[in-house]
């Protein structure tokens, strides 16, 4: 029996995500699956329309096996940070393959640049020097590679920071590809698979949804964006003394933040006040996400993955999970003195926030949904 990664934002779910699983029932037939879940915010620092609840059962109900936590604290970081701990994670749990989408759908192009990112000695500092030239680090990336493909797009970017993740922890993991048949940054097409951008955009739009999610994520959406916590942002912001010790308030930009709070009225307003050429849309709004739950660079630089939350699984899950638990090398109950613990009971109070609705049960209780 293969073992098959996944991991996934579902923010929300939808008819793209169940083609990912049919391609790999479709190649590997007799394959378990194993997601790793990123849960109340995403990688590029927005609040999820899914609770990590719901998510889990929604995965549940489409073929995936077990389901495993992603912590907030490595969630809402970087696509190396981000890709790291969810290779280890997945490694825990003794997978041997990882099957991602990708727009260009080549993993040798992406093996190569691991390789160039790995073994070339100059490339570190290359990176160092486009930066501090004024360039974002995708460009700055590119630029260090010094390669012509085009690797700018972000299911290829996560790609290679898995790949180097398993290189890195040498892990046995096989990656592979599924070529992505929608535009991440695209709103306006009407296909059946779109992007979950585009189905943000609908969801807000007040437009149906039926045509691109299946009914039992449908019922779960909610309509939120970061907006919905700007004010407790703003409060944070003018009554916090120090802005600097939280986790991506670098360079100075702390006072451009309490320069412009006053004059701007939603998050993407203040995003673009203090945006800089250096500073990407993502980075400040995975900045501004720290400071309102606030995640400190040293709570962040002394944490450590000390547990593997199970989030959810099947009657197939369970038999693997009892089968391999005396392998797992790391608790699969939390620790609840932990700084990944602390932090994921503060995304899940904060979520509550958005959506005016207690739900912190499931990660108080850490009780496993099983299916």
């Amino acid at each position: 029996m293969n073992i098959i990664g996944i991991i996934a934002e579902y923010n929300p779910f939808h008819n793209g995500h169940i083609y990912h699983i049919e391609k790999i029932k479709e190649k590997y037939p007799n394959s378990l699956i194993i997601l790793v879940l990123n849960g109340y915010f995403t990688e590029r620092g927005i609040i999820s329309v899914l609770s990590k609840e719901d998510k889990t059962k929604i995965a549940l109900d489409n073929k995936v096996d077990i389901v495993l936590e992603l912590p907030f604290i490595y969630g809402t970081q970087s696509s190396d940070i981000f890709g790291f701990y969810s290779i280890k994670i997945l490694n825990e749990l003794k997978v041997d393959h990882i099957i991602f989408g990708s727009e260009s759908n080549n993993i040798d192009l992406l093996n190569k640049v691991v390789d160039i990112q790995l073994n070339n000695p100059d490339y570190e500092s290359n990176v160092k020097k486009y930066l501090s030239d004024g360039n974002n680090y995708p460009t700055a990336m590119k630029k260090a590679l010094n390669i012509e493909e085009d690797i700018s797009n972000p299911n290829d970017l996560l790609g290679i920071s898995y790949i180097k993740a398993i290189r890195k922890i040498n892990s046995k993991i096989i990656p592979e590809t599924i070529k992505r048949t929608n535009n991440y940054h695209d709103i306006l097409s009407n296909d059946e698979i779109i992007s979950a951008t585009n189905i943000r955009e609908k969801m807000h739009n007040e437009e149906s949804l039926e045509k691109y999610l299946p009914s039992n994520a449908i019922l779960y959406l909610h309509n939120i964006t970061n907006d919905s916590l700007f004010n407790l942002l703003k409060f944070k912001i003018l009554t916090d003394k120090d802005l600097s010790i939280y986790l991506d308030v670098d360079e100075g930009i702390e006072y451009r933040i309490l320069k412009y709070i006053n004059f701007s009225h939603s998050f993407d307003e203040l995003i673009s006040n203090i945006k800089t050429k250096r500073y990407t849309y993502n980075k400040i709004n995975r900045m501004l996400i720290h400071i309102l739950i606030g995640l400190t660079k040293e709570d962040n630089q002394n944490t450590k993955l000390d547990y593997i939350k199970i989030l959810g699984f099947n009657s197939n899950g369970q038999q693997y999970l009892n089968k391999i638990r005396k392998d797992i090398t790391l608790p699969t109950t939390p620790n609840k003195d932990s700084l990944i613990y602390k932090y994921e009971l503060k995304a899940a109070y904060l979520y509550e926030q958005a959506i005016h609705k207690s739900l912190n049960n499931f990660d108080i209780k850490n009780i496993p949904i099983q299916k």
